[in-house]
């Protein structure tokens, strides 16, 4: 069996952030932020804990991801989904969300494990591969003009 030590050791390494949220009502309030929250997002622990993670959100709340998300955990079903986030100095990253319920012996939903993986360079990479092909694409429409 591993010790609780140990337990936050591992955690506390992880390049992801990591948090636990304890499930009331309509909220989840963060209890547990590790190390790599704190530098993904620029928030402290301290900053977070006792807030809903929808701080992370900022103004942005209508992205489709957070519409996921809601009906994920109105359900209690586990998600995981791609939305835009920003951190404690205003700049956006983008942040693969899974989140995983967490329930009683009781069958009573207790908490929320978040895990928050910052994906920016892979999204801003597809982006621009999209832009590329649409670029191409158009070149191809005037080339073929061009023939004819």
């Amino acid at each position: 069996m591993i010790n609780a030590k140990l337990m936050q050791l591992a955690i506390d390494a992880s390049i992801d952030g990591i948090v636990i949220a304890e499930h009331e009502g309509d909220d989840n309030i963060l209890i547990y932020a590790n190390k790599a929250f704190e530098r993904l997002t620029g928030f402290s622990a301290d900053e977070v804990l006792y807030q809903d993670c929808r701080l992370l959100q900022g103004d942005e709340r209508d992205q489709f991801a957070r519409r996921a998300i809601r009906e994920a955990l109105k359900n209690g079903h586990p998600c995981r989904q791609i939305l835009r986030n920003y951190r404690k100095d205003g700049s956006a990253f983008w942040n693969e969300l899974s989140i995983t319920p967490i329930y009683n012996d009781a069958e009573k939903l207790m908490y929320y494990i978040g895990i928050q993986k910052d994906v920016t360079d892979h999204v801003q990479t597809q982006q621009k591969v999209v832009e590329l092909e649409a670029e191409l694409a158009q070149a191809r429409l005037e080339i073929a003009a061009l023939k004819r």
